[in-house]
């Protein structure tokens, strides 16, 4: 039996995102903004929540956009 592991966009990633908010928020902290904790993960719940609906969006316009029909291989 084999399984297969689909693989995800790195920007689809809560892991990806969480980083490089972390990185941002270090960046303004030099900068002399300050960005707390909470804030950093409602930033996250957001890009998060927008990517999901983006996602969907997406994947509905390439279906019916698209000029093949789904089948098995």
């Amino acid at each position: 039996m084999t399984t297969e592991t689909q693989n995800k966009p790195w920007y689809a990633s809560k892991a990806v995102i969480g980083g490089i908010v972390a990185v941002a928020s270090g960046l303004a902290g030099v900068a002399g903004i300050v960005v707390s904790p909470e804030d950093q993960e409602a930033i996250i719940a957001a890009v998060t929540a927008v990517g999901s609906a983006v996602g969907g969006v997406l994947a509905v316009y390439g279906r019916v956009k698209a000029s093949q029909p789904i089948g098995k291989q």
